[in-house]
């Protein structure tokens, strides 16, 4: 609970996954990808009820393992790969019977956020007084240096600018969703089932804690961090 709001934490974990097979159950040092997550969930000083939205049976059983409440097994149609990444958290808070003033997806690809970034999320949102909040990055890549390509491999670039600067230090920062931390007002967002919007306030968080593992190599990297950070 935060300043009397009742808040909800909500971890999506579907059993199949592209880029990396099994990637929520697979072994990060220690532990599966997806206890990272849990055990910053319950550090969170705020949250007051953790839950797992999956279909997958392995899944559901090892969040428990960890310590995850598990209320409702998620529907296959919800756990494909075209399903909308909001369609899951909308369920979750639509079938439990409990209301909560706010809710925080905690993706499970994030294993180096931790509870500290959760929290300060949170209270950007209701010091800000926004609808939603969300954690972002600064990109490492500008978007005014990115080009689309056409078929027979001509370079167009993505962002119309006149008089581009040359060196990356002058170009204007930009920022990208790093995935680890949403918080919204749940009738708001179950009002407009979405966590992007104008109203939407940003949370900045360092590289270092915002890779969200998606191939191998997010993985690896985040694998080399978590070693690093315990030696």
């Amino acid at each position: 609970m935060y300043k009397g709001k009742q808040i909800v934490g909500i971890i999506p974990a579907r059993g199949g996954s592209k880029g990396l097979r099994r990637k929520n159950l697979l072994p990060l040092l220690d532990k599966p990808l997806i206890a990272w997550t849990i055990e910053e969930g319950k550090r969170s000083k705020y949250i007051d009820r953790l839950i797992l939205s999956s279909e997958d049976p392995e899944i559901i059983s090892v969040a428990k393992v960890w310590g995850c409440e598990v209320p409702f097994i998620r529907p296959k149609e919800l756990s494909r790969d075209d399903t909308p990444g909001i369609e899951p958290l909308l369920h979750a808070l639509n079938t439990i019977p409990e209301k909560y003033e706010y809710a925080v997806l905690l993706q499970p690809t994030s294993p180096l956020r931790r509870a500290s970034d959760i929290d300060l999320c949170i209270e950007a949102c209701l010091r800000e007084n926004a609808k939603t909040c969300v954690s972002i990055v600064e990109a490492s890549e500008s978007p005014y240096w990115m080009y689309s390509l056409s078929p027979n491999n001509r370079l167009t670039p993505l962002i119309s600018m006149e008089n581009i600067p040359d060196c990356r230090q002058a170009l204007p920062k930009a920022y990208a969703l790093n995935g680890a931390v949403y918080v919204a007002e749940t009738q708001w967002l179950l009002a407009n089932r979405s966590l992007i919007t104008p109203e939407t306030h940003a949370y900045l968080m360092p590289k270092e804690r915002s890779i969200d593992i998606d191939e191998e190599v997010d993985f690896r990297l985040a694998e080399s961090i978590l070693k690093n950070q315990n030696r």
